[in-house]
């Protein structure tokens, strides 16, 4: 059996889908929230040090931008007005 990452075993992969799917719904989606909020910091990091000049609302309105696309980012929060 073919495990979804190289360096984990199939038992040990095994255990960790028995784990998943005994874990109430709410522990489910505490993950999702904690992985989402993983990704929003690593770019917002990544922005910072693209864009060391910008203020911190640019910064997060480039963060929209990446995290819902330019287009829906831009009906929900204006257009970015900055020169890149």
């Amino acid at each position: 059996m073919k495990t979804q990452s190289p360096d984990t075993s199939p038992e040990a992969e095994q255990v960790l889908i028995e784990l998943l799917r005994r874990a109430p719904a709410w522990r489910k989606l505490r993950m999702v929230e904690d992985t989402n909020r993983s990704v929003k910091d690593l770019l917002l990091a990544g922005l910072r040090e693209r864009f060391p000049q910008d203020l911190p609302a640019i910064l997060r309105r480039r963060l929209a931008d990446l995290w819902l696309g330019p287009e829906l980012a831009a009906a929900a929060f204006g257009l970015l007005l900055v020169a890149d």
